[in-house]
């Protein structure tokens, strides 16, 4: 094909997500292609051969169980006001459109795309582990966040348990804890957190990102409805448990008009602290965000994208660790004075809710471990 007929990139993605097997994924789906991820040395795309007529199968969920080696992470990233982490599984099923996790996936040669999505590990052995790394000598306790990678209480969670048992631990060992999720499942867990909230030691943020139903559901397909995210909210401030509400991410003219509204709803249900994210698109999410724009909002792509570079030094993203969480430029800036004012006004801060304690750790004694003489 002459260079000069070669479709515009906008017009690739067309076609692509215009295929039969694209349109079979649709369906309560974040994205809606699988192509290969960076490190694979083929690159594989499933097309409609036009041989079959057959209706394709469903597309399912499936999740593998995995036995890890460690469960605690650590960061040194200065932007993140914690240094561990634990991730109960990998991927997520809420399939959000924008999940910045995505290209996690293709570590284990799987696609950014649908497979993280629908192709789940669930670290079994989790609790386990965390007893075990809770119990060495030279642990110093810190808050351990959950939620920093994947959901812990997406839909898989119901039947593993996993985030449950992880909790069990931490709070017979008197260990603190901040959650970030976007299900009302937290709920389900409100007999530890309101135990382990009397003692300082937990306190949980959730994801609003829209009041929009319609929007919320594009945005997110199998995550809780932000209706019965905030319900969560007010159920779990009621009960004495430290809440925030995390209005992230913010996405130029898609969601940003929204912002004050969620900060009122958020603060009606005496909800004390706030933050917010500005869109992030590393690596292979920079393809599956135009190609989710292509699909739910075709007219806004270019004036969206235009926003968002705006916002990253004229890119689709800059990773400088101080500013990829806020972004730069005029856009931004406005995001941040509309947030501040906001928050003013309705009484909320960034660190409302104070430090968790972490003198009341007990280590926990593994059979066939050396007792302390003290």
């Amino acid at each position: 094909m002459p260079a000069d007929e070669i479709p515009p990139p906008e017009a690739q993605r067309a076609e692509r997500l215009a295929t039969p097997l694209a349109q079979a994924h649709k369906r309560q789906r974040g994205s809606y292609t699988n192509q290969s991820g960076r490190f694979e040395a083929l690159s594989r795309e499933a097309f409609d051969d036009g041989w079959s007529e057959e209706e394709l199968p469903p597309f399912r969920t499936q999740t593998l169980p995995e036995r890890a080696v460690s469960i605690i992470t650590r960061n040194e990233s200065p932007d993140i006001p914690f240094d561990r982490s634990i991730n109960p599984y990998r991927g997520c099923e809420h399939g959000c459109s924008y999940c910045y996790a995505r290209p996690s996936h293709a570590y284990l040669g799987l696609s950014p795309g649908l497979d993280f999505e629908s192709r789940l590990y669930a670290k079994l052995n989790a609790a386990e582990l965390l007893e075990r790394e809770l119990s060495k000598p030279g642990y110093t306790p810190k808050e351990i966040a959950l939620g920093a990678n994947t959901d812990p209480y997406q839909p898989i969670e119901r039947q593993y348990r996993i985030t449950r048992q992880i909790l069990e631990v931490l709070s017979a060992r008197k260990h603190p804890v901040t959650i970030v999720t976007k299900n009302a499942l937290v709920l389900r867990d409100l007999d530890l957190l309101v135990l382990m909230a009397e003692q300082g030691l937990a306190k949980v943020a959730l994801s609003v990102t829209t009041l929009d139903a319609k929007l919320g559901r594009a945005m997110e397909p199998r995550a809780s409805t932000n209706a019965k995210r905030l319900d969560a909210l007010g159920v779990l401030t009621a009960a004495g448990i430290p809440t925030a509400v995390m209005v992230a991410p913010i996405i130029p003219a898609i969601n940003e008009h929204e912002i004050e509204g969620i900060l009122e709803a958020a603060a009606g249900l005496g909800v004390k602290e706030a933050h917010y994210v500005l869109l992030r698109l590393p690596l292979e999410l920079r393809e599956l965000f135009r190609e989710w724009l292509l699909q739910h909002y075709p007219g806004k792509l270019r004036h969206v994208m235009s926003l968002i570079q705006s916002s990253r030094g004229g890119k689709d993203y800059d990773a400088n660790f101080a500013t990829r969480q806020q972004g730069t430029g005029l856009f931004a800036d406005m995001i941040a004075k509309r947030f501040r004012l906001a928050m003013e006004r309705l009484g909320m801060k960034e660190r409302a809710n104070g430090k968790l304690r972490c003198d009341l750790f007990e280590r926990p004694t593994l059979p066939g471990s050396q007792l302390s003489l003290f």
